[in-house]
C-alpha cells in the first residue's frame, strides 16, 4: 500500500512539473509571438520559409561544394547526410511518439505568419533539428563554418517561435536531437584530420628543371572524365620542354611506362592511384625520381604527398626538391596507399561494372548499397589465429584515426604496415561494432583486430579471394605476403604552405 502511495505521489509530482514547464513554455511563446516588431515581421517569415524542406541548408551545401575545396566538400556532404538522418528521426519517429498540439497562431501578427500552417506534432521542431544537424555536421569537417552556421541555425529556431509554428521547448528539443545525431555521426565516421602541415625537415635536392627538360610525362587523357587531357594541356604550357606520352585504351600501361623511363631522367605520371602505382614500380626499378600529377577520381597518393593541385609538383620540378617515401608490396606487387580483400573488393568489382554506363559517382553509390546487403565474411588467419572478416584493410604506413574509418597518414617513412580486420557479416556483429564505436571501445571487441608490423603473412583458409590494390582489382590468392620498404621511392615535393 505504501509503495502504491509513493508511485501515485511520483506521478502527481511529474504531472505538476509538466504543467509548470508547459505554462512557462506558453508564456515565453506568447511574449515572443505577440511582441510588435517590424524587424521580426519582415525577416522571420522569410527565414522560416527559406528553411522549408531544408532548402536553405541544401543551398548552402551546394555553395560549399562548388568551392572545390576538399574540406568544404566533405563538410557539405557530412552536413547533408546528418540533416537527412535527423529529419527522418524527427518527422517519422519523434513526432509520432509524442503528439503535441501546435501553438495558437492567433497571437501572432498577421504579417509575421509563416507561409505554411503545419499540422503535424509540434514536438520536436523539425526545422530546428535539421538546422542544428547541418550546422554541426559541416563544422565537424570545416570548423571555421561552425560559428556562422550555428548562429544561422539559432535564428531559424527562433523564427519557428516568432512565426507561431512552435513552442520554445520544441525548438530546444530539435537542437538537442540534431546535435546528438551529428555527435553520433562523428563517432561512427570521424572527421578527416588536417593534412600533414610540417614537411620533412630536409628535402632531397635534385637538379632544377625550370622548363621540364629531361622529364617524360605519361598521361591518360581519358582519366576522370577527360581531366587528364585538360591537365596535359596546362602542363605543356608550364613545362614546355617536358616530353608527353598519351596512353591509348589498348596500351599496356607498364610497358609504356618502361619505354618512357628509358628515354628520360625523370618519370612523370598523370592518372589515378592505380596508374601512379605502376609508374612508381618502374621508377624504383630504374632508380629515378617520380613526379606525380593528380588526374584520377580520388588522388589519394597525390594528396598525401602534397601534389594536389598539380602546380605544386610543377614548382617542385622547377626547384629540384624531392623526398623519399615508403612503398609496400603484396605478393610482390606494389601498392602505395591500401590493399584489401573482402567487401571492398566486391565494391570495386561492382562499381567498375557499372561506371561506364552510369558514371563513377552513381556507380559507387549503387556498389556500396549492393555490398552492404551481402552478409559475406572471409576467413582470415593472422599469427595462427583464424578470424572472420567482412572488411580487411592493409595500409602502407600507419593511418589515422584509429578504428575502422582510416583517412590519412602523418608519416610516409615509418616502415610499417597497418592491418585492420572488421567482422560485420551478421546483424549481431554489426550491432556490437556500432555500440563499441559509439562508446569508444572498438579495440576491445573481438569483431575488430589491428596489427602494425613491417611484414605480414595472412592466410585465407576459405580459399582464394580477389585482391584490391590502390582501388584496382587484381589476382585471386589464398596467401597474402605483405612487406613495407622504407624510403624506396623518390617523389617530387615542395614544402607545404609555399
Amino acid at each position: 500500500m505504501a509503495r502504491r502511495r509513493n508511485e501515485s505521489g511520483i506521478r502527481v509530482a511529474a504531472t505538476e512539473v509538466r504543467e509548470q514547464v508547459h505554462a512557462l513554455d506558453a508564456a515565453v511563446f506568447s511574449a515572443v509571438a505577440s511582441t510588435p516588431s517590424p524587424v521580426l515581421d519582415r525577416w522571420m517569415p522569410r527565414l522560416t520559409n527559406a528553411a522549408d524542406h531544408s532548402g536553405l541548408w541544401l543551398a548552402i551545401a551546394g555553395g560549399l561544394y562548388v568551392t572545390r575545396r576538399s574540406r568544404a566538400r566533405r563538410g557539405a556532404l557530412r552536413g547533408v547526410i546528418t540533416l537527412g538522418a535527423t529529419s527522418l528521426i524527427a518527422n517519422q519517429l519523434a513526432k509520432r511518439l509524442h503528439h503535441r498540439v501546435r501553438p495558437v497562431r492567433a497571437l501572432v501578427p498577421m504579417g509575421r505568419l509563416s507561409r505554411r500552417a503545419p499540422s503535424s506534432s509540434s514536438f520536436p521542431s523539425g526545422h530546428s533539428a535539421s538546422a542544428a544537424a547541418f550546422a554541426a555536421g559541416v563544422a565537424a569537417e570545416l570548423p571555421a563554418a561552425g560559428v556562422p552556421l550555428g548562429l544561422l541555425a539559432g535564428l531559424v529556431g527562433f523564427s519557428r517561435v516568432a512565426t507561431g509554428a512552435h513552442y520554445p521547448s520544441d525548438v530546444a528539443a530539435g537542437f538537442v536531437l540534431g546535435s546528438t545525431v551529428a555527435a553520433i555521426g562523428r563517432r561512427l565516421v570521424p572527421p578527416a584530420t588536417p593534412p600533414v602541415t610540417s614537411p620533412p625537415r630536409e628535402l632531397d635536392r635534385l637538379p632544377p628543371r625550370s622548363r621540364g627538360e629531361g622529364v617524360t610525362l605519361v598521361v591518360n587523357p581519358a582519366s576522370h572524365s577527360g581531366r587528364g587531357a585538360a591537365l596535359s594541356r596546362s602542363l605543356r604550357r608550364a613545362l614546355p620542354d617536358m616530353r608527353i606520352v598519351e596512353l591509348e585504351d589498348e596500351d599496356d600501361v607498364e610497358a609504356v611506362m618502361r619505354a618512357a623511363a628509358a628515354k628520360a631522367e625523370v618519370l612523370a605520371v598523370a592518372g589515378g592511384d592505380g596508374t601512379i602505382a605502376t609508374a612508381a614500380h618502374v621508377a624504383i626499378e630504374r632508380d629515378m625520381p617520380l613526379a606525380v600529377f593528380p588526374a584520377g577520381t580520388f588522388n589519394h597518393f597525390a594528396r598525401t604527398i602534397g601534389a594536389d593541385p598539380a602546380r605544386r609538383t610543377v614548382q617542385a620540378i622547377r626547384r629540384g626538391t624531392a623526398d623519399r617515401v615508403d612503398v609496400a608490396y603484396l605478393n610482390e606487387r606494389i601498392f602505395l596507399n591500401t590493399a584489401s580483400v573482402g567487401a571492398y573488393t566486391d565494391f570495386v568489382r561492382i562499381r567498375e561494372g557499372l561506371e561506364k554506363r552510369i558514371g563513377k559517382p552513381l556507380a559507387a553509390l549503387v556498389a556500396g548499397w549492393r555490398t552492404m546487403k551481402k552478409d559475406r565474411a572471409v576467413a582470415v588467419s593472422v599469427d595462427g589465429r583464424v578470424r572472420e572478416s567482412s572488411l580487411l584493410f592493409i595500409g602502407n604506413g600507419q593511418y589515422e584515426p584509429r578504428g575502422f574509418a582510416p583517412r590519412v597518414r602523418e608519416d610516409l617513412q615509418d616502415g610499417l604496415l597497418d592491418l585492420r580486420i572488421l567482422d560485420v557479416s551478421t546483424r549481431w556483429s554489426r550491432f556490437v561494432v556500432l555500440l563499441a564505436t559509439l562508446t569508444g571501445q572498438l579495440a576491445r571487441v573481438k569483431q575488430y583486430h589491428e596489427v602494425s608490423a613491417p611484414e605480414l603473412e595472412i592466410a585465407l583458409p576459405g580459399g582464394p579471394e580477389r585482391i584490391t590494390r590502390d582501388g584496382e582489382v587484381g589476382e585471386a590468392s589464398d596467401l597474402l605476403r605483405v612487406r613495407a620498404v622504407r624510403r624506396a621511392l623518390t617523389v617530387y615535393r615542395i614544402r607545404r604552405g609555399r
